[in-house]
Order: C-alpha cells, then sequence, then structure tokens
C-alpha cells in the first residue's frame, strides 16, 4: 500500500508536463536540478534561524531597545482569586455578562470588580512592547537581507527583465547556486515562524497569517520540486520589498519616532499596493497563467501552482483592507503601534472614577461615624 501511495504521489503527471519525465530531470552533461531530497534540509535551517533569532533578539535588539528607551508599561499586579483564576484558564479570558454575574456571586465581587480583573489578568498575558520591538527589528533585518540576496541573485538574470525568459527551456533548467541558497534561506524563513507562531506576538489576523505561512511553504516546496524556480526567485523578492519598510515602520513606531515612522508607513502602503496588487497579479500570476501554455499544454501542478498564487492574492486584498485603515489613522487621527496586535486594554476612567469615589465615599462615612 506504501509503495502504491509513493507512486501516486509522484506521479509525473501532477508535477512534470506532458512527455517529461523524473529522468530528464537527472544531473548530467553538467546540468543540476533541483530534488525533492534537498528540502530535508529546511528543517535544520529553520531551527538555526530560529538559534541566531534568539541570539538577535537578546544581544542587538534588546540593547538597541534600551538606546531607545523602549520600556514595556508597567501593569498593576491583579488580586488573588481561586474562582476567577479557574474560570480564566479553563473556561474563556472574556467572561460574558451572563458569567460575570454568576462569578459576583460566587465571589462576592461587584460587577465592576470582577472586570477589571480579568481585564487586567489579560494584560499581564500579552507581550510587552520590548517583545514587539525585538520581533519587529529581527523580521526587519531578515527581509532586508533577504531581499538584497534576492537582488544580488537576480540582476543579472535575463528573466528579472523579461518574464517570457522564465520559460525558456522548463522545466529543464539547470539550478544554480545562489537560487538554492535563496530558497534555502526563505523556506526555512517561513517555517521558523510557523514553529514560533505560539510564542510570538498573537495579532487580529493569526488565521491568516497561519494560512500564509503554510501556503508560502506549500508554494516554495513545489515550486522547488517542479523546477519553477525562476518565477519563484522573483516571488520571493516582490513580498521581501514592502516588508521591510513595514517592519522598519514598526521599530520606529515602538521607538516613539512617530513622524518618521508615519512617513515610512506612507511609502510602504504605497509599495505594498503597487508590489501586491499591480506587479504581483497582473505580472507575476500572468506570467504564470497565460506564458507556460505557448511551451506545454496545462496539467495538475500548473493549475496547483496558479491556485496557491490566488490564495496568496486574495491574503492581500485582505490585508491591503487593513493597511487602508492603518493610512487613515496616520493621516487623519492617530497610529498607536501594529492596527492587527491585540493592545493593552486601558483601565477606563470610569472605573478609575468609580474607585476615587468609592474611595471618597468610605473616607466620608468613616469621618462620619
Amino acid at each position: 500500500m506504501l509503495h502504491t501511495v509513493t507512486e501516486w504521489l509522484w506521479w509525473e503527471r501532477l508535477w512534470l508536463p506532458v512527455n517529461v519525465s523524473w529522468t530528464d530531470l537527472e544531473d548530467r552533461d553538467g546540468r543540476i536540478y533541483a530534488k525533492a531530497s534537498q528540502l530535508y534540509a529546511v528543517l535544520p535551517c529553520a531551527l538555526c534561524l530560529l538559534f541566531v533569532r534568539f541570539l538577535f533578539e537578546r544581544l542587538v535588539a534588546a540593547p538597541l531597545a534600551d538606546v531607545c528607551g523602549v520600556k514595556d508599561r508597567p501593569r498593576r499586579a491583579i488580586e488573588q482569586n481561586a474562582i476567577l483564576e479557574n474560570y480564566f484558564c479553563t473556561q474563556s479570558n472574556v467572561p460574558s455578562q451572563a458569567d460575570v454575574r454568576a462569578l459576583c456571586k460566587k465571589t462576592n465581587w461587584s460587577e465592576r470588580r470582577v472586570q477589571l480583573w480579568f481585564r487586567r489578568k489579560r494584560n499581564l498575558r500579552r507581550p510587552g512592547l520590548r517583545k514587539r520591538f525585538c520581533e519587529a527589528s529581527w523580521r526587519c533585518v531578515f527581509y532586508f537581507s533577504a531581499f538584497v540576496g534576492g537582488i544580488v541573485a537576480l540582476h543579472d538574470k535575463p528573466w528579472f527583465y523579461n518574464l517570457k525568459e522564465v520559460w525558456s527551456g522548463f522545466p529543464k533548467q539547470s539550478l544554480l547556486q545562489s537560487q538554492y541558497w535563496y530558497y534555502l534561506l526563505e523556506m526555512g524563513f517561513y517555517f521558523s515562524l510557523l514553529l514560533s507562531l505560539t510564542f510570538d506576538v498573537k495579532r487580529k489576523d493569526f488565521k491568516e497569517q497561519v494560512i500564509h505561512h503554510i501556503a508560502t511553504v506549500t508554494l516554495l516546496a513545489f515550486s522547488w520540486i517542479s523546477n519553477y524556480i525562476r518565477i519563484g526567485t522573483i516571488v520571493m523578492a516582490l513580498h521581501d520589498s514592502a516588508d521591510i519598510l513595514l517592519e522598519g515602520a514598526k521599530v520606529l513606531n515602538y521607538a516613539k519616532w512617530h513622524k518618521t515612522a508615519n512617513a515610512m508607513f506612507v511609502v510602504f502602503t504605497f509599495l505594498f499596493m503597487l508590489t501586491r496588487l499591480g506587479f504581483f497579479p497582473f505580472w507575476v500570476i500572468h506570467c504564470t497563467w497565460v506564458y507556460p501554455l505557448d511551451h506545454y499544454p496545462a496539467f495538475f501542478g500548473y493549475y496547483f501552482f496558479n491556485v496557491m498564487l490566488l490564495v496568496l492574492q486574495m491574503l492581500h486584498l485582505y490585508w491591503a483592507v487593513l493597511i487602508s485603515k492603518m493610512l487613515y489613522k496616520c493621516l487623519f487621527s492617530k497610529l498607536d503601534g501594529d492596527d492587527r496586535s491585540d493592545e493593552e486594554e486601558e483601565d477606563s476612567e470610569e472605573d478609575r472614577n468609580h474607585k476615587r469615589n468609592h474611595m471618597n465615599g468610605s473616607k466620608v462615612r468613616a469621618n462620619g461615624h
């Protein structure tokens, strides 16, 4: 049965065009082709990048945060209450109004006191500003390094300037050393993001981030095996170009360089819309959807690759809406951090007034007595 599954998995018609077999992609005559077995190096690469990130955040980003004056906001301690603690850990960290009333009866606390306890408990679970600063710094440095590496690998290639050259001789296109390392680092990075999702800053688009990382790793792995490497390198460089500015704007914003951060965010928005909503659908997807049919009939891999690109494009549209909202705040009000972030909740003025009045009332009653 395992043999049958393997045969189906590596059926040539799934991965390669008609009249092309795996034997055609064996190394010979000085030509080297990408092999599926080389993807085993992605996991060690991802683990190495996690270790490098660990060192970077502690040895570079943390001291930089000190220099920039990035500090975590002080958080108020919460009262010990076993009933509320058990509810928070086992049921929900945001109780409904009915549950709040039930908890009030069990604890003999007022509704305001219970709600304030949950609000402060949620804040204690949220990552601080320094963690956000360190994460954004790491991603900014990686995207910048990857983009520079991608341009170095692509600048002298004819398919970088003429997308029709992407399919010249496909799929019998020899693997270049620069392409190997570029792919390995990019796949390792996105795989490391999947591994670190549980302890990274959780954002409102958490599910979309998971879909994006899975789609990216799947797309890169498939393009590697099917030798869609030329177009794959262009897609990676296109995405990295805008991400540098986004993470850079976050770093500056956390460091309270708000005007510079806002200016960088405006440039990022323009570049995002240009690359993700302009170049990507009308150049890249057009290149993968139209030009291949001039060289070979459509096959499963052709449809699969394009569907995965369309999944990325749907995510681009979703993020374009979020970015537009953030740009509006940036230009017409105030942009505080990343709109996708799960920000800390403030103790409301009403709660503070209630507490102050309660204390004053207690003094009056005490004095009157």
